[in-house]
């Protein structure tokens, strides 16, 4: 486990692209505190997820509508699944579980 960013640098109901190991993780604050985390690039098109609209379950890219569940990363659009990273708070900072 480790920090991967402070939890203040993710507003609630926003998501933030962050660079690990040469990786790109989309992380979100959900509206009710939780973080979850997936692949930032959409594979449809390579949309920026963190840029995406989301609720407490879902994430749409910004690009084309396409949609993936925040916990599995499973498509509800119809699209490639993306990777999930696991992630939670510890201390005002979000970290990369193993």
């Amino acid at each position: 486990m480790r920090p991967i960013a402070s939890v203040h640098e993710i507003p609630l109901g926003e998501g933030r692209t962050i660079a690990v190991d040469g990786e790109m993780i989309a992380v979100f604050r959900l509206r009710d505190g939780s973080v979850r985390a997936i692949s930032a690039v959409c594979p449809h098109k390579g949309g920026p997820l963190a840029d995406g609209q989301i609720d407490l379950k879902q994430v749409i890219c910004p690009l084309h509508l396409n949609a993936w569940d925040l916990r599995t990363g499973c498509s509800l659009s119809g699209q490639q699944d993306v990777a999930v990273y696991p992630v939670f708070i510890d201390d005002d900072k979000i970290m990369l579980g193993e």
